[in-house]
């Protein structure tokens, strides 16, 4: 099935966040999500088409959603995903499956760093509680919607802050 447009999804749709190592260029961008949309157009899951869609924001995050009251994605289906997105790291020069990096936002943008090191600026101040993060670790749109971007202090983030040291 084609893809459907990202907001007609429901809150319960599967999702995959993909965080992008560096900030992709207009042109960069645009190869990544032609790719995907061509990926999309044909995505199914035991035969059965799977009604999927799309999103890139800021820059760096792509997410792909799956109405799964349609056609459940399985595990093959998956593995397509996670292969063809592969083969495009080395297209536009970026990593997109690095689950060691943590993202956040200041006044410079959006930021991608290693786990150790969100810590180390959260030890220096350099990030607080109020700092913006991004969390790809959400499964459902639900979740992309209401918690994507939040306070370092209300997310997961707030774990690699000095003990009693985060606050919003």
């Amino acid at each position: 099935m084609p893809t459907v447009p990202f907001d007609s999804l429901p809150d319960d749709a599967r999702v995959w966040v993909f965080g992008s190592s560096k900030p992709l260029s207009e042109k960069e961008a645009s190869m990544l999500l032609a790719r995907v949309d061509e990926f999309l157009a044909d995505w199914k899951a035991h035969g059965d088409p799977l009604t999927a869609a799309r999103m890139f924001s800021s820059g760096r995050f792509l997410t792909i959603a799956v109405d799964q009251h349609t056609a459940n994605a399985s595990g093959c289906s998956i593995d397509g995903l996670f292969r063809s997105l592969k083969d495009l790291e080395v297209q536009i020069g970026a990593s997109l499956l690095d689950r060691s990096l943590v993202y956040y936002s200041d006044d410079t943008g959006t930021h991608s760093v290693h786990r150790d090191e969100f810590s180390a600026l959260a030890a220096s101040g350099a990030v607080t509680g109020d700092t913006a993060v991004f969390d790809p670790t959400v499964t459902t749109l639900g979740e992309w919607r209401a918690r994507l971007q939040s306070k370092a202090a209300n997310s997961w983030h707030a774990g690699l802050f000095p003990t009693h040291s985060v606050r919003a």
